[in-house]
């Protein structure tokens, strides 16, 4: 890699481990040069086979660190980096090839690098060992970095997903906060209409207690009425009736009276 390429403290520390593993794939392969034992043989293979994951790993890590800062980066430096990602590739592939020659030497034809894991299928088994024996390191660069975009548009879709989760959970929480407030002020008006429909209530028993204390008092008035009359009309149509008493106030009837005159003889003269 040029010397004069900048990279940030992210893409260094990737690329420093990516280095790093693939100076320990190298080693490996030599000290299997000087195994002389299948059994250790293999053991060694498969802990090259760990490496080489690991370098897979830190590559699509690599590439997806250059998307980010591709917006940031001079387009130098960004070809500069996608070079170096390319070559980090081809160098890798070199290993599976390695790996595979050593691995037919050993009478084991499957080569398990690319798989994703114990329940891959077998479709995706085969694809992995075209990737690594078939294909020419051009065919296997494009193919990798074809399977690192799909990831990452993977990755992008599962982003907008969650982002739209959040926005309508927060849409959901904001209006049942609405309703709930909502609620909250139906129930203070019900009890305000409760309390006024209570005191409307008393107000009307009372006015009812009033309205036949009233007409209580107006019987009692008019029979007292209705008693003087009876007296007076008795008075009237039978004056001597001694069982009734005079009526204060009342004068009591006139008697008749007659005209008392003397006849003398003057008067006939």
């Amino acid at each position: 890699m040029p010397a004069t390429l900048q990279m940030s403290p992210q893409l260094e520390q990737i690329h420093g481990e990516t280095r790093d593993n693939f100076r320990a794939i190298a080693n490996g392969f030599q000290k299997l040069d000087k195994i002389k034992d299948s059994n250790r043989q293999s053991k060694q293979l498969e802990e090259l086979t760990e490496k080489m994951r690991e370098c897979k790993r830190l590559i699509k890590e690599f590439d997806r660190e250059i998307k980010d800062e591709e917006g940031r980066n001079p387009p130098e430096i960004n070809k500069q980096l996608n070079d170096e990602k390319q070559s980090m590739i081809k160098e890798l592939n070199s290993y599976v090839a390695l790996r595979k020659t050593y691995m037919n030497t050993l009478g084991n034809k499957k080569v398990e690098l690319f798989d994703t894991g114990a329940g891959a299928s077998e479709s995706t088994s085969q694809e992995n060992v075209q990737l690594a024996s078939e294909l020419s390191n051009q065919e296997l660069i494009n193919a990798g970095t074809k399977t690192m975009d799909e990831t990452d548009q993977a990755i992008e879709r599962s982003k907008q997903v969650v982002h739209q989760t959040i926005e309508v959970g927060t849409q959901t929480a904001t209006t049942l906060k609405g309703q709930t407030e909502q609620m909250g002020r139906i129930v203070n008006e019900l009890d305000s209409i409760q309390f006024s429909i209570k005191k409307a209530s008393q107000l009307v028993k009372e006015i009812g207690r009033q309205v036949a204390t009233d007409k209580c008092i107006m019987l009692f008035l008019l029979l007292i009425v209705c008693g003087v009359i009876a007296i007076i009309v008795v008075k009237i149509v039978n004056p001597k009736n001694k069982d009734i008493r005079d009526i204060p106030g009342l004068a009591p009837p006139a008697p008749s009276r007659r005209l008392l005159y003397v006849r003398t003889g003057k008067h006939f003269d």
